[in-house]
């Protein structure tokens, strides 16, 4: 680069910067400022005012200021900072903008432990919450090291069993939710984050924590700048990559976990903090680092103060988490259009290494042998309505029983083969091995939507909550389109978009949650996904959907082969890349779309179904676009049929059953020993 084109870089970078802290921090800076001087001014002034006198006397006024306000201020402050500080170090490590503390499953081991702490353990709650939650947030961790231990540590391994133990902890607590909710009704506040305090001793205890930490952090933050580069490069220099990124992966975890176990899950400030640090123009992982810290403080302190302030006597019942998220959400949404594009590298390096020795031929066989055993057995293996005991269903009974099974099947499979095609293409459109249809924000938009049908009718029917679910979708739908457009469909933008509509989501569930209104368990219920109320016509009609699909998706076998290689790459191979972007974005979105009122947002088929592929030694995209669509339909119906017959008479939710037969498999796969 010639020195006129330097300087006029450097001056350009010099200005974006500048323009970014203007619009980022220093509004941020001034809206937080207002706030507490609103909530805290008042009795700041009573308070120098009172004097000796207040002192002398029981001034309960007081008393709430000194004890709970301003714990719960410093507080705020606090685990903000160390949340933004956590989501820096994992983005850098891991090299995805996607990671955050919720990445590799802290707070949902936490959740998890106190579920069963209150359900067959109580006496460990008297040693405490925080220590129970922080136990199961570290258990959580280190079946995350145990199966990563053996690829080195590598980046793509790293997400994909964190999300996936985070995944199995969460459907494990969302069922032992559903099945007691009269006993753990109360996690859902703490589930959603509250920062409520009587005392400053808990202040105290976490600062002491977060400050053992600090020296650590300190010292990785110069090495973990060598991580802008890849792996190679990095040992290039001396550096072992993979220790340092457990290393600081490990540090991330024990900050996150320390907060998760004092306040609850506030997990949105984990990931919008270093984002927002990024478009404050940021540029070494030193300035992220601080800015983070910085923004996430500033970020939760102001949803705090504003929770305050506007719920009054019942604040405390009211989740600060979830009102961060709706806070953030719309300030992440707002900002996107800034965000510097960046490409990131193909696909499945490390998971493709231990991919199956089979050959494909074998594999494809493999899972089509499975398809049709598992459609067998469903139809045919179920239990006796009056006994309850195995049965494997005679000829004689086909006209009797069969009517009820095999549109749950079909339902369940047609599902099952959209979500993983819609998995397939955006991993292989985005390059990103987190990518899947929940993350993509269209099923958020389904339940926001049938949220709406359950709190805002009186006796809402079955058929409407889907009908608004199917609205919901396609409004998602626009509005990826609407986003997307001036960015060229740039992957990394579309993903965050969704993600912010995602946090959106769990946001007003959150807030709904802590209501305590009996509704919201049935917004719950429906999340967590049943194909009970499927008939034959809604069967069929899912299934010549599914092949209608299916068909478009072959259409885009070329810009899916392609996009792999990289924007370059794929550009001088002909390939147009907003118009092929804007198609598969488009496909996969209309394929959550179609699946989600049929088995509901949660069932992460689309997350494991591309990966079940890739694993199986199937690479080529128009056969591993097939068969990432065959295991996305075999994981629903064998989570439809276990969930109708392993609790009967009750029936456990599609969704999470599907959650929780395909993430011990995934686990599996991914502990195999690369070849």
């Amino acid at each position: 680069m010639s020195a006129p084109a330097a300087s006029r870089a450097n001056g350009e970078g010099s200005r974006v910067s500048r323009l970014g802290a203007a619009s980022v921090i220093l509004p941020l800076l001034a809206l937080t400022l207002l706030a507490a001087a609103a909530l805290l001014g008042p009795p700041l002034v009573q308070l120098w005012q009172g004097g000796a006198s207040a002192a002398a006397g029981y001034d309960p006024d007081r008393m709430v200021f000194l004890y709970a306000t301003l714990p719960r201020a410093g507080m705020a402050l606090l685990c903000g900072a160390a949340l933004g500080a956590s989501g820096a170090l994992l983005q850098q490590a891991l090299r995805n903008p996607l990671a955050s503390p919720t990445t590799l499953g802290i707070d949902a081991g936490g959740r998890l432990a106190l579920a069963v702490a209150t359900l067959w353990a109580p006496g460990l709650l008297g040693l405490g919450r925080d220590l129970v939650a922080l136990g199961g947030s570290g258990l959580s961790t280190l079946l995350v090291f145990a199966l990563v231990r053996r690829r080195g540590f590598a980046a793509v391994t790293l997400i994909l069993a964190g999300l996936v133990v985070g995944l199995y902890a969460g459907a494990l607590s969302a069922l032992l939710t559903l099945l007691n909710e009269r006993y753990l009704a109360s996690l859902f506040i703490w589930g959603a984050g509250s920062l409520s305090q009587q005392s400053w001793e808990p202040l105290l205890q976490l600062a002491l924590r977060l400050g053992l930490l600090l020296p650590f952090a300190l010292l990785i933050v110069r090495p973990l700048s060598l991580l802008d580069l890849d792996d190679a490069s990095a040992r290039a220099r001396g550096l072992e990559a993979g220790r340092l990124r457990a290393l600081a992966v490990l540090l991330a975890v024990a900050i996150s976990a320390f907060v998760v176990s004092a306040v609850g899950v506030v997990g949105f400030i984990g990931l919008v903090a270093p984002i927002l640090s990024r478009l404050a123009g940021a540029r070494g992982f030193g300035g992220r680092l601080l800015g983070a810290a910085l923004i996430g403080a500033l970020l939760l302190l102001l949803a705090d103060c504003g929770v305050q302030l506007l719920a009054g006597a019942s604040d405390a019942f009211l989740p600060t988490g979830a009102v961060t998220a709706l806070l953030g959400s719309p300030l992440l949404l707002l900002l996107l259009q800034r965000l510097p594009k960046a490409e990131r590298p193909p696909l499945g390096a490390a998971l493709a290494a231990g991919a199956s020795r089979l050959s494909p031929w074998w594999s494809r066989l493999l899972v089509l042998g499975a398809a049709l055993l598992l459609g067998a057995l469903a139809l045919c293996l179920g239990r006796d309505a009056l006994t309850g005991a195995w049965e494997w269903l005679p000829p004689s009974r086909f006209a009797e029983i069969l009517p009820w099974r095999w549109p749950r099947m079909v339902g369940a499979a047609s599902a099952g083969a959209m979500l993983g095609l819609a998995g397939f293409i955006l991993q292989r459109l985005t390059g990103n091995e987190m990518a899947s249809p929940e993350v993509l924000g269209v099923s958020a938009g389904a339940a926001f939507a049938a949220a709406l049908s359950l709190f805002l009718t009186a006796t809402p029917h079955a058929s409407l909550v889907g009908l608004m679910a199917t609205g919901g979708s396609l409004a998602v739908i626009g509005a990826i389109l609407a986003l997307g457009r001036r960015s060229g469909f740039q992957p990394e933008r579309v993903l965050l978009a969704g993600i912010a509509l995602n946090a959106l989501l769990d946001a007003v569930v959150g807030v709904l949650s802590a209501t305590g209104d009996p509704r919201a368990l049935m917004l719950f219920a429906w999340m967590a996904g049943s194909t009970s109320g499927i008939d034959a016509s809604a069967a069929l009609a899912a299934a010549g959907g599914a092949l209608l699909f299916t068909a478009l998706a072959l259409l885009a076998v070329r810009p899916l082969a392609l996009l792999p290689l990289g924007a370059a790459s794929a550009s001088a191979l002909g390939l147009r890349l907003n118009r092929a972007r804007l198609f598969l974005f488009v496909l996969a979105a209309a394929l959550t779309a179609a699946a989600t009122p049929i088995v509901g947002p949660l069932t992460f088929a689309g997350l494991m179904a591309p990966h079940a592929a890739r694993l199986l030694g199937v690479h080529r995209a128009a056969p591993a676009l097939l068969v990432s669509a065959l295991s996305g339909a075999l994981l629903l119906v064998a989570a439809d049929w276990l969930g109708r017959t392993l609790a009967y008479p009750w029936q456990m939710p599609t969704g999470i059953v599907a959650a929780l037969i395909g993430a011990p498999a995934l686990m599996l796969l991914l502990n195999r020993r690369s070849a």
